[in-house]
């Protein structure tokens, strides 16, 4: 489809194109025509992170003034996750829309789950970059309106460590700790791994794209072990 079709799509037109240009071009694509770096989606990609996780925060914090700081993470977790970006990211066509090197290309790159959320996060920073915080936030809230609305209307998600803290100390003093065991991956797309240790022993381990959902991890293992 055209670019002016597309942006229709997205509800957003673009005063500086280059954004889009740049939000919806894979390092593949750099790579074949010799171009630089900073000239594919990933530094986008980057902002776009942040910025997604700073909005929907904020929507959790005002529409749940009742929920824990843990559930609010799962929640979080549980709108932001990558299936979710690219579900969204299907249904905008933004796979049609990608610049791809012919490798990418050859093997499905339009179609794969990691490109489709890495454009949507770009995009998200695009948005931003070109409209300000209000027009990212107003993108967003377009975007994953369904996906929040399903999310709050189902089952809250459990606070693990919460749970874990008030069945170990029910009789008294426990010392809990969560240790980072190890990190891996670039600084924009980490996984974390973390242990829980109680009075010195371990009871469980957990991974995820932040230390709190690992943590969250950890302690719901250390749950299923007690039990």
């Amino acid at each position: 489809m055209s670019r002016k079709a597309f942006c229709e799509k997205l509800g957003y037109t673009f005063k500086n194109e280059e954004l889009l240009e740049t939000a919806l071009t894979h390092s593949s694509y750099i790579k074949d025509m010799d171009m630089t770096p900073d000239m594919s989606n990933e530094r986008l990609e980057f902002l776009g992170d942040a910025i997604l996780d700073a909005v929907t925060a904020k929507m959790l914090f005002d529409r749940l003034p009742e929920a824990s700081e843990g559930a609010m993470t799962k929640y979080r977790a549980m709108i932001v996750k990558g299936k979710s970006l690219a579900a969204i990211g299907q249904g905008l066509d933004i796979g049609s829309e990608l610049k791809l090197g012919r490798g990418e290309e050859m093997y499905g790159g339009r179609s794969r789950v990691s490109n489709l959320e890495n454009a949507m996060e770009a995009l998200i920073a695009a948005v931003f970059l070109d409209g300000g915080y209000e027009a990212a936030q107003k993108f967003i809230e377009r975007q994953f309106s369904e996906k929040i609305e399903k999310v709050l209307s189902g089952k809250p998600p459990e606070d693990h460590k919460s749970a874990l803290q008030e069945k170990l100390q029910a009789s008294g003093p426990v010392s809990i700790k969560y240790e980072t065991v190890r990190e891996e991956g670039p600084e924009h797309d980490k996984t974390f791994y973390v242990r829980v240790v109680v009075d010195g022993s371990e009871c469980g381990r957990g991974s995820g794209k932040s230390k709190k959902e690992a943590e969250q991890q950890a302690a719901g293992m250390a749950l299923e072990s007690l039990e």
